[in-house]
């Protein structure tokens, strides 16, 4: 609760001379700093509000259009492995078996790359090397996705094709790699944050235990920015799951469960792109609302277990 103080009334007494003249009352200062507080919580609580409503009115919204494939043999027609329209099967699980494997994996190499840039930024390499390496992550953020799906296709896709003499080169593998690149940013800046807040507690104890700045990051800052290590997980997968142009210009777009990296897959969000635009009536067109559905469900449940698992540190720290 805010508190009036005589001092911050006088230092606003010169500022409100505009507004009152010359005769400012003794009080107006605190009931200016009480009324702009009031001001901002209300806007806050607002917001929040807002934001949560249109959290929950697109939830509902999936909800509703999802019911009609509750009726009859939807559900079974929709939870099935076989997506063939033409003949009455619109399975989404390969394209639900795609999403997850295509996100995990391109978070097996956009973190471990991740966590080395930020290492290499915060005292494992030279300073301005470093600084550069962190000016091209933040560069990063403003390239269009479809510039990384252009370029994949021109640069990537031929020597996949080259290296393994299999297929087109579109596949799993051409995906998973531009992927990775595409969320690097993402969890890079994230644990660039949380190493930036560690450090300046622990800089004096490093250097009074006469640790190197490569020393200090490896033994104390990393271990200490466990919490933020789990965010940039949960924020890089979220956006591997949610991200559309990448697998729907390098995946190959076949809805099956893939084999090995070098097959074609489909992701939910590809199909969602691709049926979309095609069809708007059918049990194909439907059954998008259901792949939202999950992709929904999936971001809730990564949040959670992000939550859960911050609380479960805190609570053993």
């Amino acid at each position: 609760m805010a508190v009036y103080s005589p001092t911050l009334s006088r230092i606003h007494r010169h500022e409100m001379r505009g507004v009152w003249g010359d005769h400012v009352p003794p009080a107006a200062g605190g009931i200016f700093i009480l009324t702009m507080e009031r001001i901002t919580r209300g806007l806050l609580l607002l917001s929040a509000l807002v934001a949560g409503l249109a959290v929950l009115a697109i939830l509902g919204f999936l909800v509703w259009f999802s019911l009609p494939l509750l009726r009859g043999e939807g559900l079974t027609q929709v939870l099935s492995w076989r997506w063939r329209p033409f003949q009455g099967e619109f399975g989404i699980l390969p394209m639900l078996v795609g999403s997850l494997c295509l996100s995990a994996t391109s978070m097996a190499v956009a973190l471990p790359m991740g966590l080395g840039l930020c290492c290499f930024a915060h005292g494992v390499g030279p300073r301005k090397p470093a600084a550069l390496v962190m000016g091209v992550v933040r560069f990063m953020t403003s390239v269009p996705t479809v510039v990384y799906g252009f370029v994949a296709v021109f640069l990537l896709v031929p020597l996949v094709r080259a290296a393994f003499a299999s297929g087109s080169g579109f596949s799993w593998l051409a995906a998973s790699l531009t992927l990775s690149l595409l969320v690097l940013p993402t969890v890079v800046l994230v644990l660039h944050a949380q190493f930036e807040l560690i450090e300046p507690r622990v800089r004096l104890t490093t250097a009074a235990l006469g640790l190197t700045r490569t020393q200090a990051v490896r033994y104390v800052v990393l271990p200490a920015a466990r919490r933020g290590l789990l965010a940039a997980s949960a924020l890089g997968f979220g956006r591997a799951v949610g991200d559309t142009l990448v697998p729907l210009m390098l995946a190959g777009n076949a809805p099956q469960v893939p084999g090995s990296l070098l097959d074609a897959m489909r992701t939910l969000t590809a199909h969602i792109a691709l049926v979309v635009a095609t069809d708007s009536q059918s049990t194909a067109y439907l059954s998008l609302f259901a792949c939202g559905l999950i992709l929904f469900v999936t971001s809730v449940a990564v949040n959670l277990t992000l939550r859960r698992l911050n609380r479960a540190d805190g609570g053993r720290a």
